[in-house]
């Protein structure tokens, strides 16, 4: 896939092409049936295919007070889009100098000069240009007149009545509903980070963890713990995860994630991993005494491992 963070990298060459344009928050089934449609389209018509998208939410420049967290890193959001055969992804950065592009500017300066548009495909309640002023029925106008058409694309319903949309996995997920939100998503959410030292209470209790520094990529889930896989080098270790200030202890810090990894001890300070959400097993919530949270700790390993098929411990 070519990868391009500004249309003035993008070859004078490259094109004609199908375009779609969106945020790509977390490449759900939605965003995955919209490029399957876009590479369609771009394949009958010998064209190559584009995804357009923006290095931030529209909200953190508009309205910041009310953007909602992101569900993936730029990093994350490209290497979905590698995977998903598109020829091509523009992720621009998105500023209230760009904001305020007319319709017809937009068109002209990123459809049209940019992306040498032929078709462009978009949701019926696409909007673009200065204050979405912008609609599907200017943008057909327009595309009239520089030479591309204008595919409307219906929206994802797996239940029938709600559209899959990033809101409604950032809402599972803010709930833990990681099976319900990796239905949606096509693959098991997950966030990536460094591991740092810890306190090692886990250490003590003989529950060694691997604690990921805050400043991870992607949403955390619900407080709680979780049974997971920790990729680490791409290679998949089943684990006990858990997610919170655990209110057993004093000092620990809020959305603090610290993987278990069942029946090894491998050396992962320092290493970047990746902890995907496999199902939620219960809530955090604070322990009279140590022994007490070790005594629940083992009952969670024992589901988790049936869970994650993972036999019992010798």
């Amino acid at each position: 896939m070519l990868f391009f963070t500004s249309l003035a990298d993008v070859p004078a060459d490259f094109g004609p092409s199908a375009v779609t344009i969106g945020k790509f928050d977390g490449m759900h089934a939605g965003h995955r049936r919209v490029i399957d449609e876009l590479r369609a389209v771009a394949g009958a018509e010998g064209l190559e295919s584009a995804v357009l998208t923006f290095d931030r939410h529209p909200l953190s420049v508009l309205h910041p007070e009310i953007c909602p967290p992101s569900l993936t890193s730029n990093a994350q959001k490209r290497e979905l889009l590698s995977t998903s055969g598109v020829d091509a992804a523009v992720m621009i950065e998105f500023t209230r100098e760009f904001s305020q592009l007319t319709p017809e500017e937009f068109v002209q300066s990123v459809l049209v000069d940019g992306l040498h548009a032929r078709v462009v495909l978009v949701g019926r309640n696409f909007r673009f240009g200065r204050g979405g002023s912008g609609d599907v029925d200017l943008l057909a106008r327009l595309g009239s007149q520089h030479g591309f058409t204008i595919r409307s694309i219906d929206e994802v319903k797996p239940s029938g009545e709600r559209a899959v949309s990033s809101t409604w996995v950032r809402d599972l997920l803010s709930n833990g509903q990681v099976r319900d939100a990796a239905a949606l998503l096509g693959r098991t959410p997950s966030v990536r980070g460094v591991v740092v030292r810890g306190a090692e209470r886990g250490r003590a209790l003989g529950y060694p963890t691997a604690n990921l520094a805050p400043d991870v990529e992607g949403f955390i889930p619900a407080d709680g713990v979780y049974a997971a896989q920790l990729l680490v080098d791409g290679v998949p270790l089943p684990a006990a995860v858990s997610v919170g200030n655990n209110p057993t202890f004093d000092g620990v810090p809020e959305k603090q994630i610290e993987a278990h990894v069942l029946d090894q001890s491998p050396d992962l300070y320092g290493k970047t991993v990746e902890v995907a959400f496999v199902e939620y097993i219960r809530g955090m919530r604070k322990f009279p005494s140590a022994g007490d949270l070790v005594e629940q700790m083992r009952l969670d390993e024992n589901r988790i491992r049936d869970v994650l098929g993972v036999p019992a411990r010798r």
